[in-house]
């Protein structure tokens, strides 16, 4: 997750319609989840007795810088990382959707980020229903959210509809895939992403899970709330109890999206919003605006 401020702002206002749209909650509609990563379990000795690494990334420099990192701080055997890693895939589609994203001086050709062009997106008669039946369907999870963290149930149920309808669209990229590409094959941000593939293979050792199995964004982000690994190790929470932390459990994630806010500064029961009437000049707006508390006072 990042770039809370301009989520919270969108999922807020998400919440508020879905509230409004519906005088009362209607029954539960089936919703299909995934209950928890995909089994396979992350290998304790390597399988083959292969000493050169194949692959997309044999003879690349940075794989094996990598791979001396992992051996020496954290004490993977060399042998099994090679075999995960010539299993890795470079992926063109990554990087081409990177640049896409990357910083520009341009000014933008068009409407960068109203609200009014944003709102189509996430208020539709589907999404409203869905993600009431979510809220339904997991109601003592969020209302438990809500104690132990201080953050409502409409803006976990919010945020999680924006970053994954629900679960729905929760990304069908192998993320080690995509963070070796990134990490291996894109300089500009091959610090960042080397760091989160480092923790995504520090997670599946050890929650157990198999590296080359689970899925997500083109950037490596994970699960219901769409956690980059970073975020899994900073703020992610076991919350249905079993001993295990798993992004792909809406319980999990429902906890975790909820232990982010408070993290980020969220205060229990603080106003979100205010409506404001009259007339006056508008300031500029857009997802890239940012003013301080005291230029939004002296506005009025």
């Amino acid at each position: 997750m990042s770039h809370v401020q301009a989520s919270l702002c969108s999922t807020t206002s998400f919440s508020l319609r879905c509230l409004l749209a519906c005088s009362s909650k209607p029954q539960s509609s089936e919703i299909q989840t995934t209950t928890g990563a995909p089994s396979g379990g992350f290998l304790l000795e390597p399988q083959h007795n292969v000493m050169v690494m194949g692959g997309d990334f044999a003879n690349n420099p940075n794989a094996q810088q990598f791979i001396e990192k992992m051996v020496n701080k954290y004490g993977f055997n060399r042998q099994q990382l090679q075999e995960i890693l010539s299993q890795a895939k470079r992926l063109d589609y990554v990087l081409r959707l990177m640049d896409r994203q990357a910083p520009t001086t341009q000014p933008p050709a068009g409407p960068n980020g109203a609200w009014l062009r944003y709102r189509k997106q996430f208020i539709t008669p589907d999404n409203v229903q869905n993600g009431v039946a979510f809220w339904n369907q997991y109601e003592d999870a969020l209302n438990r959210a809500w104690q132990v963290y201080g953050v409502p149930p409409e803006i976990i149920v919010g945020i999680i509809g924006v970053e994954t309808r629900w679960g729905r669209i929760m990304g069908k990229t192998r993320i080690l895939d995509a963070l070796a590409t990134l990490s291996f094959n894109y300089p500009r941000r091959a610090e960042y992403f080397s760091g989160e593939l480092e923790t995504f293979l520090l997670m599946a050792r050890d929650e157990q899970d198999d590296p080359l199995d689970l899925k997500g964004s083109f950037a490596g982000a994970m699960g219901y709330g769409q956690f980059m690994p970073s975020s899994y190790k900073q703020y992610a929470v076991d919350f249905n109890g079993d001993g295990h932390i798993n992004l792909w459990d809406p319980v999990d994630a429902i906890g975790s999206v909820a232990n982010y806010f408070k993290a980020h500064g969220w205060v229990k029961g603080d106003v979100v919003a205010v409506p404001a009437n009259g007339q006056a000049p508008g300031l500029a707006n857009g997802f890239k605006t940012q003013y301080s508390i005291s230029q939004l006072a002296a506005a009025g």
